[in-house]
């Protein structure tokens, strides 16, 4: 078992795609599934599956372009169990001059930064995809 569940799926996304890998497989959390929605909506992986509900697995199918080059060009863990990071809506970040994503933990759920933005909540900020 692991101490960081969000750190270790990063991880495994990093190597597949660093091993140019069509897909990688995780151990399913909710927020793991919720992480993946939100890279599946915002274009940086192809599609995610889920089997088993109880304990079950998460599939993460990734997206490749031309020359097999990955649609995740980086991923970056910002909080971690050690050291907790917070933002308020008037200081979330912009990755990549907007080209990426944050995804923030909030009162309504796991939401992006625009997301956040929107609806003018801050939260926990969980990681960066660019």
């Amino acid at each position: 078992m692991t101490t960081d569940p969000i750190s270790d799926m990063l991880a495994r996304i990093r190597n597949a795609i660093l091993a140019n890998h069509a897909r990688t497989e995780m151990p399913l959390s909710k927020i793991k599934a919720r992480i993946a929605e939100i890279l599946k909506d915002e274009g940086f992986i192809d599609d995610f599956s889920v089997q088993n509900e109880g304990h079950g697995t998460l599939t993460i199918i990734l997206k490749y372009g031309r020359d097999r080059e990955s649609a995740i060009v980086g991923l970056r863990r910002r909080s971690r169990p050690g050291r907790r990071e917070y933002v308020s809506h008037g200081e979330l970040p912009k990755v990549m001059s907007g080209m990426g994503v944050s995804i923030i933990s909030t009162s309504r759920g796991l939401l992006t930064s625009k997301q956040a933005e929107q609806a003018r909540i801050g939260g926990e900020l969980l990681c960066e995809v660019w």
